[in-house]
């Protein structure tokens, strides 16, 4: 392995990795809520389920009282989404106030200037820059996901209606490239891990550097 490999052996600061941590928890259940929504609370899938309920405790309901019921559910998810929303939008601000405050060689910004820095065109530091590059891409993605996110969750302001239609469809574009990333980042660090960098996940948790 040649000395570029050192980089990926570079520990996260405590503030770095408890953020990490706390955003893959609130990403995991964002999606959770997505992908409940979408098989089982859409409100035109569940009509013909209360009103069937309903009759079969003897009640008697139409179509636009089911529909309100089973809006209803779908308003609960809805706003579990928008709660862990507000938790994400935290956290990406969190994220950048600590690349001012953490130490000058943890910063995204150092870290790919030193790889560039090596005169050598190695494997290395390809795939290390690569990854720092892959960073500044779902950076990017989280802060229109946080900003059209939040502008949907006050979608009752007054100046956001007219915009309502083109930032759903943005944030809910925007959300298959942070899916794509987060696959693309969970098997290259699985795959890393068990190939030549080994220890990634656990410096990620414990912070220990490496003992050579």
């Amino acid at each position: 392995m040649d000395t570029t490999s050192v980089l990926f052996e570079q520990t996260k600061p405590a503030i770095i990795r408890i953020w990490h941590w706390l955003a893959f928890l609130f990403f995991a259940v964002s999606i959770a809520t997505v992908v409940l929504h979408s098989l089982f609370f859409k409100t035109k899938d569940n009509v013909e389920m209360v009103q069937a309920k309903v009759k079969e405790k003897g009640g008697v309901i139409t179509s636009e009282q089911a529909k309100n019921v089973a809006h209803e559910f779908s308003d609960k998810l809805w706003m579990l989404h928008k709660y862990v929303g507000f938790a994400l939008s935290f956290l990406f601000l969190w994220r950048l106030v600590a690349e001012f405050v953490i130490a000058k060689d943890k910063k995204v910004k150092h870290r790919v200037k030193i790889a560039l820095d090596y005169s050598e065109t190695t494997k290395d530091k390809n795939h290390y820059l690569m990854v720092q590059y892959s960073y500044l891409i779902f950076y990017f993605l989280f802060l229109i996901m946080a900003t059209t996110g939040l502008i949907l969750a006050f979608e009752d302001v007054e100046i956001f209606k007219s915009v309502h239609k083109l930032v759903k469809n943005v944030h809910s574009l925007v959300q298959w490239g942070m899916y794509g990333f987060m696959l693309f980042h969970i098997t290259g660090v699985i795959i890393a891990d068990c190939g030549d960098y080994g220890g990634i996940v656990s410096r990620m948790i414990n912070g220990k550097e490496v003992n050579k």
